[in-house]
């Protein structure tokens, strides 16, 4: 897609974003696709039908993004954040992973479930918004007056270390087959996987129903259209061609003022949705005034994500204003929106930025991310459930282990509560 100019190409960028993530919003609202909402009945009543929801995602987008990169129309290696970068943190993606499990139970949902539940009138949500917004914001962007982030001081010394350098790429294809052989190895490991979960999720008449197929399939195409939209935009400067990162870095040259420079060159690289980073990205953009330049593909997605689910819920009769039932309800929701605010940051993103975004990439990272939501979710619906039916007689220890247990990462004799 080629532009007369760089202010065309931008706007093509924002308002495609926001329609595609319009559409998104509406249809997660329809469906009721969730990814909190997949390990939970999984866990409690062993319907694996919007888990494998989720999955139809994470396939389409897989097979997708093998089609877009072998057609030369996505390079996943330029991509923002850096999936595929060799720098392999592996302990931020299990510790932000878990921290986000954790935080999206507590909180009734994760990132995307969020901003569906603010469309639909849910007051709650719009608490969760803010705090992760605050956190992932001072997670990213120093403090007033000083060069401190809560990255810096709270994770970074002692957690960065333990990254692993692996000198290519983290993609699978890069790590078995080398850099010179990364193209094909992750075609084949690509159509191989994305068949395989296909054939999984289709197997089961638990998944079977329009409304699965429906959402997990348009997660999946919103997931492929950022990835394209982002990567096929050009300016045409008298037959000379500019991506748009590139025209970012010789915009001295090229441009005829500053006046509608983005604030960040760097949130013009290929990308597709995610939504803990861009909630801090909104955080910034209100504050300051609404400033055009910050404006971004997060951003935008979070408002087409909101307005798209409220369209829904207008449409559909099911708009309603929802608030705190108690006290506790207030303290876990807010519990639940910090540990999702570290741990989005930490693991570079959250159930769709890194569940299915980012395990499209075939990046390692994203595995671990991914794989560690779902032990972090898990673990916590089963330690509240325990504590739930035995009330005094279950402590957090017992429940926890009862709970690894049930999820057979124990030993059975190592169980300190009877199953119910």
């Amino acid at each position: 897609m080629e532009f007369a100019t760089f202010a065309d190409a931008r706007s093509m960028l924002l308002w495609s974003t926001f329609a595609t993530a319009f559409v998104m919003g509406a249809v997660v609202n329809k469906t009721n696709f969730c990814t909190m909402g997949a390990v939970s009945d999984i866990v409690n009543i062993g319907d694996s039908g919007r888990m494998r929801a989720w999955l139809f995602a994470i396939a389409i987008a897989i097979l997708g993004v093998v089609v877009l990169s072998l057609s030369g129309l996505v390079n996943v290696k330029q991509s923002f954040p850096p999936y595929t970068g060799s720098m392999l943190i592996w302990a931020e993606n299990i510790l932000g992973g878990l921290l986000f499990g954790i935080g999206m139970t507590l909180a009734s949902g994760c990132g995307n479930k969020c901003l569906i539940r603010i469309g639909g009138g849910n007051l709650k949500s719009v608490v969760v918004f803010v705090v992760i917004a605050i956190i992932a914001y001072f997670m990213m962007y120093p403090f007033p007056g000083s060069d401190q982030t809560l990255m810096s001081v709270i994770f970074f010394d002692w957690i960065r270390p333990l990254a692993i350098n692996l000198k290519t790429g983290q993609d699978l294809g890069s790590v078995i087959a080398g850099a010179k052989n990364a193209a094909m190895a992750n075609a084949i490991i690509g159509t191989v996987l994305g068949l395989v979960l296909l054939a999984f999720v289709f197997k089961s008449a638990d998944f079977r129903k329009f409304d699965n197929i429906l959402g997990g399939f348009i997660v999946g195409a919103a997931v492929l259209g950022g990835w394209y939209i982002s990567s096929n935009l050009a300016i045409d400067l008298d037959g000379d061609m500019y991506t748009m990162p590139k025209y970012m870095q010789e915009w001295e040259f090229l441009a005829d003022s500053t006046a509608n420079k983005p604030a960040e060159a760097r949130q013009l690289s290929p990308q597709s949705y995610t939504f803990i980073n861009p909630l801090g990205q909104t955080y910034n953009y209100v504050t300051n005034g609404f400033d055009y330049k910050i404006l971004s593909f997060g951003i935008m997605a979070v408002f087409g994500v909101i307005l798209g689910s409220f369209f829904w819920a207008i449409i559909s009769k099911g708009f309603r204003l929802e608030w705190f039932a108690n006290g506790r309800d207030f303290i876990n929701h807010f519990i639940g929106a910090i540990l999702m605010g570290f741990g989005g940051i930490l693991a570079l993103g959250c159930t769709i930025g890194q569940g299915v975004t980012g395990v499209s990439t075939l990046a390692i990272g994203s595995f671990l991310a991914f794989g560690s939501i779902v032990l972090g979710s898990a673990l916590t619906m089963k330690i509240q459930y325990y504590k739930m039916v035995y009330e005094d007689d279950a402590t957090f220890v017992s429940s926890l282990i009862t709970g690894l247990v049930d999820l057979k990462l124990l030993p059975a004799s190592m169980r300190k509560l009877d199953a119910v």
